[in-house]
């Protein structure tokens, strides 16, 4: 597989020109081979159930449409390694990655545009998701295979050892936090229990995404559009202000997040919740699996995320099959995509108990409820389709979320520093990465 090209302000230029090439949106001449094997990166743990899962949807893919795919997995320091590969100008042909990356790999120039004509299946996909995957300019340049919604997991026996109900609102959430960290839930004697397990790493933005669920159902926002595809700071509104403030009571105050949360990213916090340290958790469907072995299906309970000041707005977010510019098998490309979320890639993607890469489906031919019986899956797909939300489609919301995932984590680490003044720096940072990306309102 040869691809080369330069890489200059979000646009491609073949090095080369052959005959018989094929010219691709992003400006690509690469000498195309319909019969050459495709490489797929994909985002999870070598050897995991999430690479097996891959492998299966590859297999798949083989059967139906005779065409070769390679499969590497790669967790640790995935961007980084892809932008190895860019400098040596050989991306893989394709990569499934959180949607959230479409910015910066759009912005870095090492996509392709997706022509829907070319994947028949894409009519099929919910138009929420389909909208993921359009860049700021309202271009294809994602296909998301996988949906999530992030949902509020419980220690129900905890729960109904301290005599809660669910809670609905805020206050109450509050309240049981409280009860967990403070009431020895687990009955071991000790006050060694927390609240909330919350994952407040400032890496790849970790705490902004976590708070992001509860910003927005405060009726707050990271930015706000005024129009014409321009935005504005909007981290010193009341209503972001309220959100930041009550979050981080809930550390400062109350003492209610787990000890170390500020330097934990997720697989720590996940082994928080799963080890009895921690009785409440804000995330997605794929940990079901793994907490339903290591925990136990019937010690905790998935429910909606309690009403906030404004509503139960949660982060939904899922995977996307990104066609990487360069390749020299585009046609590849387009039938894998179009693989992925078609029905039988949909449900090939759900089978088995751990692993999924298909979470939710995005086909609304798939029915959750035939794949998946647990009504657990249901109450995800719910929330989903009626308080789920992605993050705007800017440029690179990349910077977006790094800039208030390190004021969230600040905030919460040190409780002696003013909130009001932090926001406002926030703001004056984020101001900047508007101006940056030539979207800031004047």
């Amino acid at each position: 597989m040869q691809k080369q090209w330069l890489i200059g302000a979000g646009i491609l230029t073949s090095a080369v020109l052959l005959t018989g090439c094929s010219s691709g949106p992003a400006g690509t001449q690469t000498k195309q081979n319909p019969d050459a094997p495709l490489e797929l990166w994909t985002r999870t743990t070598p050897g995991g159930p999430g690479e097996k899962a891959t492998l299966k949807l590859a297999a798949g893919f083989e059967k139906a449409t005779g065409k070769k795919v390679k499969v590497t997995a790669i967790f640790d320091d995935f961007e980084t390694k892809l932008q190895q590969r860019a400098a040596q100008k050989n991306l893989p042909d394709i990569v499934l990655n959180d949607v959230s990356q479409l910015g910066t790999l759009h912005s870095q120039g090492l996509l392709r545009e997706i022509d829907l004509d070319k994947i028949k299946n894409s009519k099929d996909i919910a138009d929420s998701g389909l909208a993921s995957g359009k860049s700021a300019d309202g271009k294809q340049y994602g296909l998301p295979y996988s949906a999530q919604a992030s949902a509020l997991l419980i220690r129900k026996d905890w729960r109904e050892k301290l005599g809660l109900k669910v809670p609905q609102n805020w206050d109450e959430f509050t309240a049981m936090a409280k009860e967990f960290t403070t009431k020895d839930p687990d009955g071991n004697g000790k006050q060694d229990t927390a609240g909330l397990a919350a994952p407040l790493s400032t890496k790849r933005g970790y705490a902004s995404w976590y708070f992001s669920n509860f910003l927005w159902a405060a009726g707050g926002d990271f930015i706000t559009e005024t129009g014409g595809g321009k935005y504005k700071p909007s981290m010193e509104t009341p209503e972001a202000t309220k959100a930041v403030q009550w979050f981080r009571d809930l550390g400062c105050k109350d003492k209610a997040i787990q000890p170390g949360a500020v330097t934990m990213d997720t697989p720590p916090t996940n082994e928080t919740f799963e080890a009895g340290k921690a009785g409440m958790y804000v995330v997605g469907p794929y940990l079901l699996p793994r907490f339903d072995k290591s925990l136990g299906k019937d010690k905790y309970e998935v429910v909606p995320m309690p009403k906030g000041p404004k509503d139960a707005t949660v982060l939904a977010e899922g995977g996307s099959v990104y066609l990487m510019a360069g390749s020299d098998n585009q046609a590849g490309q387009d039938a894998f995509a179009d693989y992925a979320v078609s029905a039988e890639g949909q449900k090939l993607g759900m089978q088995g108990t751990e692993g999924n890469i298909v979470q939710l489906p995005v086909n609304k031919t798939v029915d959750i409820t035939k794949e998946r019986p647990d009504a657990r899956w249901k109450t995800y797909a719910d929330i989903y389709s009626t308080s789920g939300r992605y993050a705007p489609s800017i440029p690179n919301w990349t910077p977006v979320r790094q800039a208030t995932a390190d004021t969230v984590n600040a905030l919460v680490a040190d409780c002696g520093i003013d909130t009001a003044s932090k926001l406002k720096e926030l703001d004056s940072k984020l101001q900047g990465v508007l101006e940056e990306q030539g979207i800031a309102a004047s």
